[in-house]
């Protein structure tokens, strides 16, 4: 689901104040307890109540009463308050549109100290499960949110990047926040929507980048057409958070 810059500009300081509070807690519960998020939130009764009715409505957070009332954190609001860290560090001044949707991203045009692009990691159900199996950063079993997924995945193809640029044709990496991955934009369209005039040259240069990135002891775990983009400039491979 596309963010609503309009909910995020309109968040107070004691909704974030909710929401970063249930990211802590969800280390340690599924669905946050209401008596806990009030003892650790700080807010009356009434405040919290209204406050946790208008995330549930952006959609920000969900609710539960059984077994008991509880509160989890679902990834617009993880959006909200990786941005918002974002937007404090100077990193982003603003959210452009959605230019690409993956199997287990998103990905936006922005704006920092110039224009931007920003990933953000969003795993879900059935890519968990299959992450948790072939990624050797997930932990193996035990209580792991998606959010706390997702950003363990961005933080890999952040590691990745620093260590491939700028040796290796990539975006360079800028800044994290949690799930959220701020890099440079890069010029091309996506070799699978490519015409190429010179075919044989493209694949020596994405080859090129293959051996040169095995030389930093990095493999790209899921090569193919829809991670390689081509411009005028040359070739760049995207899409490492498996290596």
């Amino acid at each position: 689901m596309p963010l609503s810059p309009d909910y995020i500009r309109l968040l107070h300081k004691y909704d974030l104040r909710i929401l970063q509070t249930l990211e802590r807690m969800m280390q340690r519960y599924e669905w946050v307890p209401l008596d806990v998020l009030k003892g650790a939130t700080r807010l009356s009764d009434s405040e919290l109540e209204y406050r946790l009715q208008r995330l549930i409505e952006w959609d920000m957070v969900r609710y539960d009463a059984v077994p008991y009332q509880g509160y989890a954190l679902i990834f617009p609001g993880y959006d909200a308050i990786a941005l918002h860290t974002l937007s404090q560090r100077g990193t982003v001044s603003a959210l452009g549109s959605l230019i690409g949707v993956g199997k287990e991203s998103e990905v936006y045009a922005g704006l920092g100290l110039g224009p931007v692009v920003l990933k953000f990691h969003h795993i879900g159900q059935q890519s968990f499960q299959a992450a948790r199996k072939d990624r050797g950063y997930m932990p193996e079993a035990g209580h792991c949110p998606w959010i706390f997924a997702s950003a363990r995945s961005a933080e890999q193809e952040y590691l990745a990047l620093q260590r491939l640029s700028p040796d290796v044709s990539v975006p360079v990496p800028i800044d994290r926040s949690r799930h959220v991955l701020v890099m440079s934009e890069v010029p091309g369209a996506n070799l699978n929507r490519c015409v190429l005039e010179d075919p044989a040259g493209v694949l020596d240069e994405v080859l090129q980048n293959v051996r040169l990135a095995y030389r930093k002891d990095i493999i790209h775990g899921d090569l193919s057409e829809f991670n390689i983009m081509v411009g005028e400039e040359g070739v760049w491979i995207i899409d490492w958070p498996q290596w």
